[in-house]
């Protein structure tokens, strides 16, 4: 699933509909140093269960249900 620009706000009406039962809470994420992700957790209540899923905030500005790939050093040769 491409999902490359989408607001957040695109997204989690896509995953949980216009018109969830009970509402959507979101809770914030503090980043910690050993994983470096940006996101949000994203909760509601359908049917008698819990659905929660965490959104990923890319460089780019972009959001996904994916993390984004982890950084690698790079290095270039100049002639």
């Amino acid at each position: 699933m491409r999902t490359d620009g989408q607001s957040l706000r695109w997204l989690v009406q896509k995953w949980f509909g216009s018109a969830p039962a009970r509402g959507i809470r979101v809770t914030r994420t503090i980043p910690v140093k050993s994983k470096p992700f940006r996101g949000v957790c994203v909760e509601t209540t359908q049917s008698d269960r819990d659905l929660v899923i965490f959104f990923f905030r890319h460089d780019d500005g972009s959001w996904s249900v994916l993390p984004p790939s982890a950084r690698r050093p790079m290095f270039s040769v100049c002639v």
